[in-house]
C-alpha cells in the first residue's frame, strides 16, 4: 500500500496514473478472490449453516408465524442466522444454485407435499395454513414447482 500511495504523490511522468490504477485493480483482485475462496474453504461451516437454515425454515413453517405473518423475509432470516443478507444470498447460490427465495418456496412446497399426501385438509385449508391470502397464490406456485396442480399431486397418491 506504502507504494501505491508514494507511486500516486510522485506524480513523475505520465504512466503513474497507469501504475496506480493497476494496483488498486490488484488489491481488489485479491479481495474479490478471498471472498469467493470463502465459499469454498469453509464447506464444513457453510453446510452447518445451511442446516440450520433448513432447521430455522422448518420450525417457522411448522409455528402460527407462518399463518399468522406470512412468508419469513431474506432480511429475517439472515438476522436469525446472524449473517448478512448478501452473504445468504452468496451462500444458496454457491451451495444450492438458487436464491434464497427459491430455496424458502422450495421448502414451503415439501410442506405443502406432505400435506396434501398425509392429511385430509382441503386445498384451501393448506394454502391458509402456509400463509397464503389467496388458495389461487398457493395453486400457481404449486404447479410452478411440481407442473401439478395441488389435486393431481393429492390424486398421485391414492
Amino acid at each position: 500500500m506504502q507504494h501505491i500511495a508514494h507511486e500516486y504523490q510522485s506524480g513523475i511522468d505520465a504512466y503513474t496514473q497507469d501504475i496506480f490504477l493497476a494496483h488498486i485493480e490488484l488489491v481488489l483482485t485479491y479481495c474479490e478472490q478471498f471472498y469467493q475462496r470463502q465459499f469454498i474453504t469453509r464447506k464444513l461451516a457453510n453446510h452447518q449453516l445451511l442446516n440450520r437454515l433448513e432447521e430455522l425454515l422448518t420450525a417457522y413453517f411448522k409455528s402460527d408465524d407462518l399463518s399468522n405473518k406470512g412468508m419469513p423475509s431474506i432480511q429475517y432470516i439472515s438476522e436469525q442466522l446472524h449473517i448478512s443478507p448478501n452473504y445468504l444470498s452468496r451462500l444458496l447460490k454457491t451451495l444450492t444454485g438458487q436464491s434464497t427465495k427459491q430455496f424458502v418456496h422450495d421448502k414451503l412446497m415439501d410442506l405443502a407435499k406432505e400435506k396434501l399426501s398425509t392429511t385430509n385438509q382441503t386445498v384451501n385449508e393448506i394454502a391458509y395454513a402456509l400463509g397464503f391470502e389467496h388458495p389461487q397464490s398457493f395453486s400457481k406456485l404449486f404447479k410452478s414447482k411440481t407442473k401439478l396442480s395441488p389435486l393431481e399431486f393429492r390424486h398421485s397418491f391414492h
